[in-house]
């Protein structure tokens, strides 16, 4: 089996007022971050249990004690979310030259499973992607990074995931299609996904804050 590509997270500090707005109300800025953290401590400790040549936090804040050991830890850069997710690749294939695997903190029930099937598609194909429910992409790896990929597309849209999808396939790649996933915005969301994935901290935290 040809070896994994790197994996890159990027994230948010969870602070109360900066990360997941949209889940107050019903809950407070307190309880939203506490649910921020927890995705994204599910979510870096399933990418630390699949193989991947290299693990990368683009971080925007500092790293506290959800952080588990072996990632490297890269600023954000740039404005928009595009010129962020264009530079977090950029930087990582310049760390090295790997395939580049990124996904955010917004989807707590991913598996180390569809992670490797991830890195393992880029090894046939020149792209893998992965759709959110809310017209968003949850995943999405690049074998060769170039930030005209996603330098442009109108991102937290509902037809994001439309356009960055016709921007890989007018490039001409070859595009690896993973399973739709609910990524965490609304309460809604917050329910759906901790019902689908019981035993994550995501799922905890929202059954202690739902009492």
């Amino acid at each position: 089996m040809p070896s994994p590509a790197q994996i890159l997270v990027i994230a948010k500090e969870p602070v109360p007022g900066r990360v997941k707005t949209r889940l107050t109300p019903p809950f407070t800025p307190g309880q939203a971050a506490a649910l921020a953290e927890a995705a994204l401590a599910d979510t870096l400790h399933t990418v630390a249990a699949t193989p991947a040549t290299q693990r990368l936090l683009a971080l925007d804040g500092l790293p506290g004690a959800w952080l588990p050991a072996g990632y490297v830890i890269i600023p954000q850069r740039g404005d928009g979310l595009d010129e962020r997710l264009a530079a977090a690749f950029t930087d990582a294939h310049r760390l090295r030259p790997d395939p580049v695997v990124l996904i955010g903190m917004d989807t707590p029930q991913i598996t180390a499973g569809l992670l490797t099937e991830a890195t393992r598609a880029l090894h046939q194909c020149d792209a893998v992607y992965g759709p959110a429910a809310d017209g968003g992409f949850w995943l999405l790896g690049l074998r060769a990074p170039d930030p005209g990929l996603l330098l442009g597309v109108p991102m937290s849209h509902p037809e994001t995931g439309k356009h960055q999808l016709d921007r890989l396939r007018r490039a001409g790649l070859a595009v690896h299609h993973l399973p739709e996933l609910t990524d965490v915005d609304t309460a809604t969301d917050a329910a759906r996904v901790a019902a689908r994935a019981p035993h994550t901290r995501f799922a905890a935290v929202l059954r202690e804050l739902s009492r």
